[in-house]
């Protein structure tokens, strides 16, 4: 199938892919956009993972300042060259998570990161749910195990669904990035800090 430029530069426009890229997810999708948009997205999930080794020693902390000085963050994005750390687009990445931190207060950036006392706590609270409405005691533990994946992809950074496109979560959107800038990008670390909390 022959793909037109135009449609080239608006799936350009639409994923922030490189030419070839986009040309080549066109065609491989037959003219879809839809379908060549996921294509490029599970391209750049591939490159991320090939990446995954390389050193990151750039990078940027961005803070954020939100309700007039009563929420703020400080995070920290590292990448592998300053080259990448200076441009528009990597600089809106980190802003971009300091705002979705501010907004929807992680607990952590993965499962790993949550504190063993909170996961403790959480899962007593649900399983003493469950055995309030009734449910038999070997099923109890399923149902708190369950309510915890829930728990961990409302309050684990990455998990999370992405506050500007809830369509994609964190994750989604961190391989994007990795994909248009071709280096590895980690969220190192953050810190939100609420007035009066």
């Amino acid at each position: 199938m022959t793909v037109s430029a135009a449609l080239v530069k608006q799936l350009r426009e639409k994923t922030g892919a490189g030419m070839m890229d986009c040309k080549q997810a066109l065609t491989e999708c037959n003219g879809d956009m839809d379908k060549s948009v996921d294509f490029l997205r599970k391209k750049g999930l591939a490159t991320a993972k090939k990446r995954a080794g390389r050193a990151m020693s750039e990078g940027l902390i961005e803070s954020y300042i939100h309700m007039g000085g009563k929420i703020g963050v400080l995070v920290e994005i590292n990448c592998e060259t300053d080259f990448v750390a200076k441009t528009d687009d990597f600089k809106d990445f980190v802003r971009n998570i300091a705002m979705h931190i501010a907004a929807t207060s992680p607990v952590g950036i993965v499962a790993e990161d949550v504190p063993e006392d909170v996961i403790n706590r959480e899962k007593e609270i649900y399983r003493a749910q469950a055995l309030e409405t009734g449910k038999p005691e070997n099923i109890v533990d399923k149902i708190a195990e369950g309510k915890m994946k829930s728990f961990f992809k409302e309050n684990c950074l990455m998990d999370q669904p992405y506050v500007r496109e809830p369509k994609k979560t964190i994750a989604d959107y961190l391989n994007e990035v990795i994909a248009r800038t071709g280096e590895n990008i980690t969220i190192k670390r953050f810190a939100r800090f609420q007035l009066g909390n």
